[in-house]
């Protein structure tokens, strides 16, 4: 009789501490999902975040949108005169449902006598890089940020007579 009530009070508390756990599961990705770090609202729209390397599954469009690194960051660092302002370029790679993955160059301006584009169209969506952090500053270089950028991105539904770029 000793022997069934503690098998039954053993299996009843490893139930218990199976529901808690899942509880706490749920409660984290809540507050994931809904912290003001992943989006912003605009007046023109959300912008959305990404770490560099961060990779995530856009319900809403439908999209992967994955953040590789930054390319090329030429930006003039605080507190410097600079003849030309610089530009920084991050490489998106973007994946539909039912497309294959494309990389795309978005600039923080456009240029295109460089070939500096700062929205590109894909599957229906503009994809608008809007900011790029943190500034470089005079003291360290650019190399030292790498692996520490984050960026801003606006997805919004392209004009009916756009094409893809």
């Amino acid at each position: 009789m000793l022997y069934k009530t503690v098998i039954l009070s053993l299996g009843l508390l490893s139930l218990i501490n199976c529901k808690t756990q899942k509880e706490a599961n749920v409660s984290t990705e809540n507050q994931v999902e809904n912290s003001g770090n992943l989006t912003k609202n605009t007046k023109d729209g959300s912008i959305i975040y990404f770490n560099e390397g961060e990779n995530r599954f856009l319900n809403k469009y439908q999209m992967n949108v994955t953040f590789k690194r930054i390319s090329e960051d030429s930006r003039c660092p605080k507190d410097v005169n600079c003849i030309w302002a610089g530009v920084a370029v991050a490489e998106i790679e973007v994946m539909g449902t039912a497309t294959r993955p494309m990389t795309l160059s978005l600039a923080t301006v456009d240029n295109k006598g460089r070939n500096y584009h700062q929205s590109a169209d894909f599957n229906g969506y503009k994809i608008t890089l809007m900011e790029v952090n943190p500034y470089p500053e005079a003291a360290q270089g650019s190399n030292t940020l790498n692996g520490k950028y984050r960026i801003g991105i606006k997805i919004q539904k392209s004009d009916e007579d756009s094409t893809m770029k």
